[in-house]
């Protein structure tokens, strides 16, 4: 097999990567474009121990080392267009966290795929993810409505929520109560349960508030079968129980941080 089909069904990937780790179509491109011909002449090569989409990762940011921090910086000076929120968040995380956490939340990486294409030791990904984690928390402080039934579930999760820096607006039980917390204040983000007090659906309630409002939604649930059937569109963020708190942590970061910003407005 040529190296060309081995590496077609991964280059979309690896420029939408490129694109959001220089923050700009143009620079990530030119960085794709480098190292395609690097691999076509000879200059480097795809280490034969890792699967062909790790290996070209790896590659990529042999390029993106060598020569990154003077095509960013350049960009940077010529002043650049406007950019979405994300991209601007993005910018903002040293670039070495940036990579960690681009690799695993966009990319889908494991943090071990992620040691091997950084070529680094796993727990310096681990702490990578944790410092690019901070940061983002430390600027997406929103009110979250939570969707749950179970007190004591709805109190762990909120004590979570809270340590992260965000308001809980309210604890919705029904789909009727979450319809109401959401006309007395506009969430920003929504946790929502699938199964709830009075036999009605938090499914439903997610659609009724997402026919109304654009805001991003983790659903956390016994029953994840009935999200993932395969018949309609299927939540982003799905969390199943019971959670490990460090799961949901990372999700409500990862959640706020690719959806159009809705922070909390001052009281």
């Amino acid at each position: 097999m040529s190296l060309l089909a081995r590496l077609a069904p991964h280059l979309p990937y690896v420029r939408r990567y490129a694109r959001a780790l220089t923050g700009d179509q143009t620079t990530g491109d030119h960085y794709v474009r480098v190292a395609l011909e690097a691999l076509a002449a000879g200059e480097r090569s795809l280490d034969a121990d890792l699967s062909p989409r790790v290996a070209l990762y790896r590659v990529f940011h042999a390029i993106w080392l060598s020569t990154g921090a003077q095509l960013e910086a350049r960009r940077e000076s010529d002043g650049g267009s406007a950019v979405d929120d994300a991209t601007q968040r993005l910018m903002r995380i040293a670039p070495r966290s940036r990579q960690a956490f681009l690799l695993t939340a966009l990319e889908g990486f494991t943090p071990t795929e992620a040691a091997q294409i950084l070529v680094c030791e796993f727990g310096d990904v681990e702490r990578l993810i944790a410092e690019a984690q901070t940061e983002i928390d430390a600027e997406l402080a929103t009110d979250v409505l939570i969707i749950e039934d179970e007190p004591v579930i709805a109190a762990d999760i909120e004590a979570l929520v809270r340590e992260l820096g965000h308001d809980v607006t309210d604890i919705a039980a029904t789909r009727g109560e979450a319809l109401e917390a959401v006309n007395r204040k506009t969430p920003g983000l929504v946790l929502a349960d699938i199964q709830l007090a009075d036999g009605s659906s938090g499914i439903d309630a997610v659609k009724d508030i997402l026919a109304r409002l654009d805001v991003p939604v983790i659903f956390i649930t016994a029953f994840p079968e009935r999200l993932l059937t395969g018949e309609r569109p299927e939540p982003t963020f799905l969390i199943t129980k019971p959670f490990q708190p460090e799961t949901v942590k990372a999700a409500i970061g990862q959640a706020l941080f690719f959806h159009p910003r809705k922070t909390r407005k001052a009281a």
